[in-house]
C-alpha cells in the first residue's frame, strides 16, 4: 500500500482536445458534445468583429476558411460540426452511433448531412433575404413553404422515445439540435409538438445547460 495512500491527489488529466468556439455560431452543438461525453478539453473563445461579423484573425491562422467550429485533437485540425461530431464520438463515445451495415446507421447517415445540409439552406435563405426589406419580400412565400416542408419533416422522423435515431442521445441528436431549435424559435410548439418536446428535453439536460453556461447562445 502507498505510504500516503488516501491522501494523494490525483493526477490531473491533461486536454486532448482544443475547442475552437466563436461567438454566434454553432459551435455550442460541440461544446454540449464535449460536456455529454466527459472527455477534458481546452475551451478558446474567438469573438467575432463588431462591424463586419467575421471571425478573428486567429481562426483563420489555424484554418483558411477561419470557421467554428474547430478542433485540435491529436495533432490534427478539423472543421465541420458533422465530422467534428462523427469524430469525437467515435473515439469517446461510440455508443452515439449505430453500428454500421444497420439501417440504424443509415438513418444516422442520412441526420448527420440533413443537419448541415438540406435543413440548414431555408434557415440560411430566411436569415439573409430578412435583411432585404421589401426587395426580399417575393422569396418569403417560397422560402416559408421550404421552411415548414424541413421542420415537418424532422418532426416526422422523431422516435416514440423522443430522440433521432436511436433511443438514447446520440450523435444525430446533438446535430439536430440546431434546426430544431430554429424550428421552435420561427413555429409553435402547437405545430411541432415533438420538435418542442425534443428541445425542451436536451435543453434540460445538465451537460447541455453546463455548454450555455461557459459558451453562451
Amino acid at each position: 500500500m502507498p505510504r500516503f495512500a488516501g491522501t494523494h491527489k490525483r493526477p490531473k488529466l491533461i486536454p486532448m482536445i482544443k475547442l475552437h468556439h466563436l461567438n454566434r455560431s454553432r459551435s455550442l452543438r460541440i461544446l454540449w458534445l464535449l460536456e455529454e461525453i466527459g472527455q477534458p478539453y481546452e475551451f478558446i473563445t474567438h469573438m467575432r468583429d463588431e462591424k463586419t461579423n467575421l471571425a478573428p484573425p486567429a481562426l483563420l491562422a489555424l484554418h483558411p476558411l477561419g470557421k467554428s467550429p474547430m478542433i485540435e485533437m491529436d495533432g490534427d485540425v478539423v472543421i465541420e460540426s458533422g465530422a467534428i461530431t462523427e469524430v469525437l464520438c467515435a473515439k469517446y463515445a461510440p455508443a452515439m452511433i449505430p453500428a454500421a451495415g444497420t439501417p440504424a446507421h443509415i438513418r444516422h447517415l442520412e441526420a448527420m448531412h440533413f443537419a448541415e445540409g438540406s435543413a440548414m439552406t431555408p434557415v440560411l435563405l430566411n436569415l439573409y433575404v430578412s435583411k432585404l426589406g421589401d426587395a426580399g419580400a417575393p422569396l418569403h412565400p417560397r422560402i416559408a413553404e421550404q421552411l415548414d416542408s424541413h421542420f415537418a419533416y424532422m418532426e416526422s422522423i422523431i422516435r416514440p422515445s423522443g430522440h433521432f435515431v436511436l433511443d438514447d442521445l446520440s450523435a444525430a441528436d446533438i446535430m439536430l439540435s440546431f434546426p430544431a431549435q430554429i424550428a421552435m424559435r420561427l413555429r409553435s410548439a402547437e405545430t411541432y409538438p415533438k420538435l418542442a418536446a425534443f428541445v425542451a428535453m436536451i435543453e434540460a439536460r445538465p451537460a447541455y445547460q453546463h455548454a450555455v453556461e461557459k459558451g453562451g447562445v
